[in-house]
């Protein structure tokens, strides 16, 4: 926490300010508490009433959901026994049956089952036969023609008919139910149902104390209802919403609209609606097949919420109490905190005012008594601090000095370096204007060549240390079989070791290892190249021992050795080991300081083993990893030597807005045949191409106007409407400008371009 700087002073604060600021910090302590504990109560109880909510009003609605359908099951199992009954008089054919005996098996019909009030026999052309009543008088033998009545045609179609809801009297509902036999000439069974017997059924439903069942029929007509005096009046119930709401969703389901659910099954959840009286009521329904009638059941909401109010009032004064208990935690807590709180804020003043010797005294056993602790601890380095400060600085001082010899010497011997194969070439140069023998001016060509191919081997290795100590040199790591770079270190070393008369033996291995290929590979060829350049007797074995999950790679020679107080700094810049019998430099001795940072950059050590006169042991130690595929192959195309004559004829487009270098390109090209079109910029190329693709586009990556050869490159080919192949010559080091610019996505060669590798890049370009 923090406290006021005014409190850190003693005897500059009144007394009675400084309790002031006590109690108010105390307070924050308090309602602090109070609200962290109070927030969970407020939450649990919040979570918990929105929980009993939704588990109430679900178990309402399975439940108002479960007696619907079992009232609507025992309906359709009412009709279904009618129907059973009813089908047993259609078992026979009027021909081997008697007027008699179906009047016998009718009458016995209306003893069964009470709720037939009528039932009349058809035979198989639809003429009544005969009519059993149980309040008028019997027919027999009325033939009255009922075939094209509904009744008649639907069962003999359906083998089943179910009649619309009629009312007898304009107050007793009534349905017909017709049944055809199996056979024609057993004619159709017509019985009328009077469906106040289904009463039975709805009054036996209970739902809590003031809640009821009833059934409509499909136009929201009343047909069972717990008090009897609602049916016999007729009464309309379509224009409730819950009776308006389950007709469309059975109107749908006939439709085919919407899934409909099996006998028995969820429909539309239980809403809140209105019952005939006006009263909100929470109600559900079920369809009864196969009348599609529809049972409703209905609940007071006051009656089903009941529950749920008492429920939330037992939350809520559960919540209060926990809230009385949280501010009497946090009244407690906070008097607790106060105390080492005051002994923090009295040691702070006097460690503030000087009193280093001061120590706080807190035993609450918790973070306050850390906090002292580093208090105290701070106070005693404070003291040594005081103490040693002077010694520090005169230390940081030193070292600070001897970093900037330490550059200062690099940036000389660099500059040292640089100018002596510049002397050279200003010397060759002149004698080369001056110099008319055409075999001495051969060999002064020789030399520039030297001295530059010199310059160049520097300005690289100096480029790799500037890029390497920058950080601008990122790593790609990869799996690969180590064979294939010990087989390009023995191809490029093998001449040079044998025109020196030394053996280079490269023992190649079949283990894989998890490195960068390029960057490892240029670790081995400098360790190499010093190997060949520092024996003059012996040879050189490049070879591996696996060790544990690792793999050390070892390049050891018979070579001069290192003396053990040198070997601490080989790897510093341009120092070098002399060579016995040797007068001046081998070498630039960079390759070692390249070679450091660059184990530093892929994490792989470095370790040296020598003997003076006996010669070194250079190792590497990289991952090892099981063997796999081997990789693809990279991006950049191989540098490879190309055939002369093979640019021929070939037109290349250079653009670079540095009249020199642009000059010395396009030379360069000439000499070997190529059609070179020069231009500054894109618009410039375009011009002077006058319609004609080029064959490649070689530009500078940095162009005047802030473009980029990136830009001028796309430019070129949206113009001429071809993938022209391209690439881009660099002297950005930290490629960092060359990633933000899209430059990664193209071939680039690095300033200074060594004429060879410039050929062998157009060439595989082209070649692809």
């Amino acid at each position: 926490m923090t406290l006021p700087l005014k409190w850190l002073v003693p005897g500059r604060t009144p007394l009675r300010e400084r309790l002031a600021v006590r109690r108010t910090l105390f307070w924050k302590y308090v309602v602090l508490f109070t609200l962290a504990t109070s927030a969970a109560f407020i939450l649990d109880g919040l979570v918990d009433i929105w929980l009993t909510y939704r588990d109430h009003r679900a178990t309402l609605v399975r439940i108002q959901r479960e007696q619907a359908i079992a009232a609507a099951a025992r309906i359709t199992q009412f009709i279904r026994e009618i129907e059973a009954q009813l089908g047993w008089t259609t078992h026979l054919s009027w021909a081997t049956t008697t007027l008699e005996q179906r009047a016998l098996d009718g009458r016995r019909l209306l003893r069964q089952v009470p709720a037939i009030a009528e039932l009349a026999l058809l035979d198989g052309e639809g003429r009544e036969r005969l009519r059993i009543s149980r309040q008028a008088m019997d027919e027999i033998g009325s033939n009255a023609d009922f075939s094209n009545d509904d009744k008649f045609k639907e069962a003999v179609a359906n083998k089943v008919y179910y009649g619309p809801v009629y009312f007898r009297r304009g107050s007793e509902p009534f349905m017909t139910l017709a049944m055809a036999g199996a056979r024609r000439d057993a004619g159709v069974s017509v019985a009328e149902v009077n469906l106040t017997h289904i009463w039975d059924v709805i009054n036996q439903i209970r739902v809590g104390r003031g809640g009821r069942a009833y059934v409509v029929d499909a136009q929201g007509r009343l047909i069972a209802h717990p008090v009897i005096s609602q049916v016999l009046r007729y009464t309309d119930f379509s224009q409730l919403a819950q009776v308006k709401a389950a007709r469309a969703q059975a109107e749908a389901q006939a439709k085919g609209q919407a899934q409909a659910p099996a006998q028995g099954g969820d429909g539309e959840e239980a809403r809140i609606a209105h019952d005939a009286k006006g009263k909100p009521v929470l109600a559900a329904h079920a369809t009864a097949a196969p009348l599609n009638w529809l049972v409703l059941v209905e609940l007071p909401e006051q009656e089903a919420n009941a529950p749920l109010r008492t429920a939330i009032l037992r939350i809520v004064v559960l919540l209060l109490a926990g809230l009385v208990l949280a501010l009497l935690a946090a009244l407690l807590l906070a008097r607790l905190m106060m105390a080492p709180v005051r002994a923090l804020a009295d040691g702070a003043a006097r460690i503030g005012a000087g009193q280093l010797d001061h120590r706080i005294r807190i035993t609450s056993g918790d973070e306050l008594e850390a906090l002292g602790d580093q208090l105290n601890d701070m106070a005693g380095k404070l003291q040594t601090s005081y103490a040693t400060l002077e010694g520090k600085v005169e230390e940081r001082t030193r070292q600070l000095q001897e970093a900037n010899l330490s550059k200062s010497r690099f940036l000389a011997a660099a500059s040292h370096d640089l100018r002596q194969p510049l002397h050279a070439l200003n010397l060759f140069a002149a004698q080369l204007r001056y110099e008319k023998d055409q075999a001495e001016r051969d060999r002064l060509a020789l030399r520039v060549d030297t001295a530059v191919a010199n310059m160049n081997d520097l300005f690289n290795a100096l480029l790799d240390i500037s890029r390497l100590d920058a950080g601008a040199m990122t790593s790609s790591v990869a799996a690969f079989p180590m064979s294939r770079v010990l087989s390009r270190i023995a191809a490029t070393f093998t001449q040079a070791a044998h025109d020196k008369g030394l053996g280079l033996r490269t023992v190649l291995s079949s283990a894989w290892v998890r490195s960068d290929p390029i960057l490892l590979e240029q670790i081995l060829l400098n360790l190499v190249s010093n190997a060949v350049r520092y024996t003059s007797s012996g040879g050189i074995v490049v070879g591996c021992r696996r060790v544990g999950d690792r793999l050390r790679i070892d390049v050891c020679d018979t070579g001069i050795g290192i003396a053990p107080e040198q070997q601490s700094r080989i790897f510093g810049e341009f120092y070098q080991v002399a060579a016995p019998g040797r007068s001046g430099k081998v070498g630039l001795g960079l390759g070692l300081a390249i070679v450091e940072r660059l184990g530093a950059v892929l994490d792989h050590p470095i370790d040296l083993a020598s003997t003076p006169g006996r010669g070194s042991r250079f190792s590497i130690i990289v991952p090892r990893v099981p063997a796999g595929t081997a990789p693809t192959a990279t991006a950049t195309p191989a540098l490879a030597g190309a055939a002369p004559g093979d640019l021929a004829g070939r037109r290349i487009v250079v653009i670079d807005d540095d009249a020199l270098a642009l000059e010395g390109t396009a030379g360069l090209l000439r000499s070997w045949g190529c059609l070179v079109v020069t231009a500054r910029s894109e618009r410039e190329a375009l011009a002077r191409l006058d319609g004609k693709a080029p064959d490649l586009i070689v530009s500078d990556f940095h162009l005047e106007g802030g473009r980029t050869g990136v830009d001028a490159i796309a430019a070129l080919r949206g113009a001429l409407g071809r993938q022209v192949p391209a690439f881009l010559i660099s002297g950005d080091i930290t490629q960092q400008r060359l990633r933000e610019t899209g430059a990664g996505t193209h071939y680039f060669l690095l300033k200074p371009v060594n004429p060879m590798a410039l050929r062998a890049m157009i060439s595989s370009l082209l070649k692809g």
